[in-house]
């Protein structure tokens, strides 16, 4: 059966595949293991035609991972192409540089059969709890120092469990059995989507889902393109100072516009960090892609066709576009940064489009030890949020996380995997820029050190030297900062012992405001 013409019909097959993702990233995190998945939401969904082109994502996920998924099917499909690829087989890898930028965050690919043909992908990639090494930090100095390097392989194949890959990851992480389950439970999320979509084409009359996709992405395509060509031909640039590793540095981008394309190049770009903080150019190009959608065309499905009226570059082997083995643990302490980079570059162009500056760069707290008061070593990863930038009509959210999009764990679900007891958790006041429209307010925390100790507790944590910029005459948002009683103020990026009855506290930048508050303007 051919697809109707019926541009109803269309959007109606459409909306199915939607569903069909949707269902399959629900499945992954009622199945999944870890708070960071099951709680904080921190993986991405889609599905794939069988030439590697994302055709649908979930609607949870962020864009570091969907974006970075997005592009790196097709350093998947080199590896196996579609022929060297059976029903049964699952193929799985955390390389960096061809997926999302860290080795903490793992992709399973899951093939589709129908009748003896691969008709179609479903692909997650998720936070997984732990991955050896030195723990999730920002000062280590080669990729080698950060855990276990994942090339990609086949996880499973004709339906049997790769046991030695199984064996490596379990001998290389401080939480096996936690990892391995949410690593199963993505082949579980892919194997509801597969099942949904197996039904779908089935009830459709449909074989696979190529037409479909050629006519979704290309739909995609033709709108991203007339939303670029409503901008005047130009540059367009803007710059960033965000605190860095050892002292601030300063990111310059330019948008180079021509008709219905759009290049974003960055210039001036750092080198190479002797830290933690560098970036694949995958994970750029994905939060940039991001920061476009958000600023031209929220409204379109993010798809390969909207991905492709756009290039992103940068220096090769730069702060920006970094290659192995850099450390790139700490990646988004940089990449959360370039969606506000993208805002600021557009800002005259698209000023009821853009948000101010906000605190970016998400905060990370990992907490591990082998000892959490019961003789069992324990990883506890938790995501902090500070406020967003003010935009045009609309205060800042506060301890909101943009744009990553992760929820906050829960107090208690944290205090259940490891030694730790909150005192508190509440707003920050008065940390948000002031303007016409105010910049949203940071958090404040604390929590106390408890099991035998000792405990280690990685800091990746921004905004503490510099501030996020208000916007059109808006103030700037509060700094951050982490203190340690006994101890006074701790680095933002780096590996600290505690010892039990240490109390941590912990606030989180505010985000700047839109518009003079004194003109009302």
């Amino acid at each position: 059966m051919s697809l109707p013409d019926d541009p109803l019909a269309i959007d109606l097959l459409w909306s199915r595949l939607i569903a069909t993702v949707n269902e399959q990233a629900a499945a992954l995190m009622r199945t999944s293991f870890s708070s960071i998945v099951r709680d904080a939401g921190d993986l991405s969904a889609a599905v794939f035609d069988r030439r590697g082109r994302m055709v649908a994502q979930a609607v949870t996920g962020t864009p570091g991972h969907i974006n970075s998924l997005a592009t790196g099917m097709s350093y998947i499909l080199e590896r196996f192409p579609i022929e060297t690829i059976g029903e049964g087989d699952v193929i799985v890898t955390n390389d960096p540089w061809k997926t999302a930028s860290q080795l903490h965050d793992i992709s399973v690919v899951t093939p589709l059969f129908r009748n003896g043909h691969l008709v179609a992908f479903f692909g997650s990639c998720c936070h997984t709890p732990d991955i050896g090494g030195r723990g999730l930090g920002a000062d280590a100095r080669s990729i080698h120092e950060e855990g276990l390097f994942i090339p990609i392989m086949k996880l499973m194949e004709a339906g049997r469990m790769n046991a030695t890959f199984q064996a490596f990851f379990e001998a290389n992480v401080r939480t096996p059995f936690e990892g391995m389950k949410d690593i199963e439970a993505q082949m579980v999320g892919n194997q509801a989507g597969a099942d949904q979509l197996a039904a779908f084409l089935e009830s459709a009359g449909l074989e696979d889902i190529e037409d479909l996709s050629d006519i979704i992405t290309d739909r995609s395509e033709a709108a991203m393109r007339a939303r670029i060509a409503e901008l005047e031909d130009g540059e367009y640039e803007a710059e960033l100072e965000c605190d860095g590793f050892d002292a601030p540095l300063t990111l310059k981008l330019r948008l180079e516009v021509r008709g219905d394309s759009l290049t974003a190049r960055y210039v001036d770009v750092p080198p190479r960090a002797q830290s933690g903080i560098n970036v694949a150019l995958n994970y750029t190009a994905a939060y940039t892609l991001y920061g476009l959608k958000c600023a031209l065309s929220p409204d379109i499905p993010n798809n390969d066709g909207a991905l492709r009226p756009i290039a992103v570059d940068a220096p090769r082997g730069s702060l920006l576009a970094a290659e192995y083995p850099a450390a790139v643990c700490g990646r988004h302490m940089i990449g959360h940064y370039l969606p506000t980079l993208v805002f600021r570059a557009l800002a005259e162009a698209r000023p009821e489009n853009v948000l101010a500056g906000g605190f970016d760069a998400l905060w990370d707290t990992h907490v591990f030890g082998d000892d959490d008061g019961t003789g069992k070593a324990y990883s506890l990863t938790w995501f902090s949020s500070g406020g967003v930038g003010a935009m045009h009509g609309l205060d800042g959210l506060s301890a909101t996380a943009f744009p990553s999009g992760v929820a906050a764990t829960p107090i208690e679900v944290a205090e259940e995997r490891g030694p730790i007891r909150f005192l508190y958790r509440k707003l920050r006041e008065d940390s948000g820029g002031a303007g016409r429209w105010k910049g949203g307010l940071g958090q404040s925390m604390a929590f106390e050190v408890g099991g035998r100790g000792p405990v280690w507790f990685s800091t990746m944590y921004d905004r503490v030297r510099t501030t996020a910029p208000g916007l059109f005459g808006g103030g700037d948002g509060a700094p951050g900062s982490v203190v340690a009683e006994p101890g006074g103020a701790l680095s933002a990026k780096a590996v600290h012992r505690l010892e039990p009855g240490t109390i941590v506290r912990l606030d989180l930048p505010g985000g700047g405001g839109y518009g003079p508050a004194e003109t009302g303007q």
